[in-house]
């Protein structure tokens, strides 16, 4: 295999996840908060996770493409702020339903919604852990051979199908079969 298709930064405790650690199934999204594709492929991955339940663990990791849109790199730097206060998946979430309004004046809005404390958000979004985090999230998409959002790999191989809920729901239960 190709060094394109392999996931080169395996899982670990430092990655947001949802689902159990021991499931047979791990779905690895590089995303950024502000594409088109990633806000459509949301709702897919949640519908994905539903239906899977226990048998999927899924990751988001941030690629943030900050040339084509500008509110990805403060997206995910609120994402790993809300992280740091244990609400990284609230404000992802948030972020994605909410896609079509983000803007950087609306964030704390959101913060606050989710209930974060105010004051220390704004003091994390400061941090250099969190644009460290997103810088580490970014090159190990680049090493992986992500060039473009959403990439998603199963189980460390990148899946190349479409992000529609029957490709990727087939993709999964393919591999499932052959675990």
């Amino acid at each position: 295999m190709s060094k394109s298709t392999i996931l080169t930064q395996p899982v670990s405790e430092r990655d947001h996840m949802e689902g159990p650690t021991n499931a047979p199934l791990t779905l690895v999204e590089y995303g950024d908060y502000q594409c088109p594709y990633c806000g459509a492929a949301y709702p897919v991955v949640k519908r994905v996770q539903k239906t899977l339940e226990t048998k999927l663990r899924f990751v988001f990791r941030n690629f943030p493409l900050t040339q084509a849109h500008p509110y990805a790199m403060v997206a995910a730097e609120a994402a790993e702020a809300a992280a740091l206060q244990g609400k990284f998946w609230e404000m992802h979430d948030l972020l994605f339903e909410r896609q079509t309004f983000l803007e950087p004046d609306i964030i704390p809005l959101w913060a606050k919604k989710i209930g974060l404390d105010l004051e220390q958000f704004g003091n994390d979004f400061k941090q250099s852990v969190v644009a460290k985090r997103i810088k580490e999230d970014r090159q190990s998409g680049i090493r992986s051979g992500v060039n473009g959002t959403p990439t998603f790999y199963i189980n460390g191989i990148r899946y190349d199908g479409a992000p529609d809920y029957e490709s990727l729901l087939a993709a999964l239960e393919s591999e499932l079969a052959i675990r």
